[in-house]
């Protein structure tokens, strides 16, 4: 029993320690979108990474209001921590359509050509964190008419991971090629 109560002092000083840094860099990231012109090529997927940030936190502010009946200290803190978690997680749903709009901006209005990078991985993994934070979020503080959220982005979750993964075996593809036509051209004849 006791041991739960340190995890869960540990679990709860590591969240506050991330929101706290969520805050200074959201600042720093917000204060360059205000005052500093940026090109399509500074927009790159791991801007998304900051949704998947809130996401985790969701997921780990559910856990902790979970939690609470192995740590009574916890339970003196569940207004703060479902206050905190539902912070968390309109923040994290909040980057989603402005992320979505600044690719349409990138990629449509800019012309920034759309084809496979390392980085898109850094996307995919917060729609799916996305996913698993509401779902725990829906449990945490029972809210049923969230059901779909958590279905719809793994879905969506699934499909960006098919599209990055079809784009790496293409992009791998040519390497291949390229990699094979320069190795033909050099060998004697």
């Amino acid at each position: 029993q006791s041991g739960r109560i340190e995890l869960n002092f540990l679990a709860l000083s590591m969240w506050l320690w991330g929101g706290m840094l969520y805050i200074w860099m959201m600042s720093l990231i917000f204060y360059r979108y205000t005052f500093f012109r940026f090109s399509p090529a500074d927009l790159s997927p791991p801007y998304w990474i900051n949704m998947g940030a809130m996401a985790i936190s969701t997921l780990a502010g559910s856990q902790l209001i979970l939690n609470a009946p192995d740590a009574p200290f916890l339970l003196s803190l569940l207004p703060f921590l479902k206050g905190f978690t539902v912070f968390y997680w309109a923040t994290g749903t909040w980057w989603i359509p402005m992320l979505v709009v600044l690719a349409v901006w990138r990629h449509g209005v800019m012309r920034f050509p759309l084809r496979y990078d390392p980085l898109y991985w850094g996307a995919v993994f917060p729609l799916g964190m996305y996913a698993a934070g509401t779902h725990h979020l829906i449990e945490a503080l029972a809210l049923p008419f969230l059901g779909f959220l958590p279905w719809l982005f793994l879905y969506i979750a699934l499909a960006s991971w098919a599209v990055t993964f079809t784009g790496f075996l293409i992009d791998a593809g040519r390497r291949v090629s390229t990699f094979a036509a320069s190795g033909a051209s050099r060998s004697p004849r």
